[in-house]
């Protein structure tokens, strides 16, 4: 069975409802022991850093999340759920990550043309770097669904994929059992139920 952490922040919905399309067992949890059961975690997240780093805390989910990464689950961050994974965060301020996976959140406004929008909302292809399981049933050049502002930085060692807006913009990174996906899979068609079918079967 696999968990959505539910801290009150995330695209919980459409998450739930890919894993149920693809015919996962799939739950949608703040119960450690019902995490402490399941074989694959979920960390979704959408909105501010700060907002969901504290809600993330204040729910208990924040120690659970690292005690289940400890045990070699796989672990999925998406989105924001990805970027809490890394050791900071400097939207609007300096704000502590997870410390799961080496590297920074950084505006994109930073590394961008002035003349691009922000955020970066739309469908983008992945740029393969390096091998990843979740990426089993998908093809280099795919396009999956974005909508950020801000972006991991400072992680090459862990970056998988990245996407072309003006930069190279990192779009997924793993390291060890920890995985993470900037884009948004649940909203990225057949590409993205591909990649939650390929998670579900690490």
């Amino acid at each position: 069975m696999l968990a959505i952490i539910d801290y009150g922040v995330g695209n919980i919905f459409s998450l739930y409802s890919s894993f149920k399309f693809i015919g996962e067992d799939v739950v949608l949890t703040n119960d450690k022991k019902v995490i402490d059961s399941c074989s694959h975690i979920i960390l979704p997240g959408v909105g501010a850093f700060a907002d969901a780093r504290r809600k993330l805390d204040e729910s208990g989910m924040a120690e659970v999340v690292k005690e289940q990464v400890k045990t070699g689950k796989p672990l999925m961050g998406i989105c924001l759920g990805m970027q809490m994974l890394f050791d900071k965060s400097y939207e609007y301020g300096e704000h502590d990550g997870l410390g799961l996976i080496k590297g920074s959140v950084r505006p994109i406004s930073e590394v961008i043309p002035s003349e691009l929008k922000i955020p970066h909302i739309g469908w983008n292809a992945l740029e393969f770097t390096k091998e990843t399981g979740i990426f089993r049933h998908i093809k280099n050049g795919d396009h999956v669904y974005f909508v950020h502002s801000y972006w991991a930085a400072d992680c090459e060692e862990s970056t998988t994929s990245v996407c072309e807006y003006g930069a190279k913009l990192t779009a997924s990174v793993q390291s060890e059992n920890v995985y993470g996906c900037q884009f948004h899979p649940e909203k990225s068609g057949e590409v993205g139920l591909n990649i939650l079918k390929a998670f579900c079967e690490l």
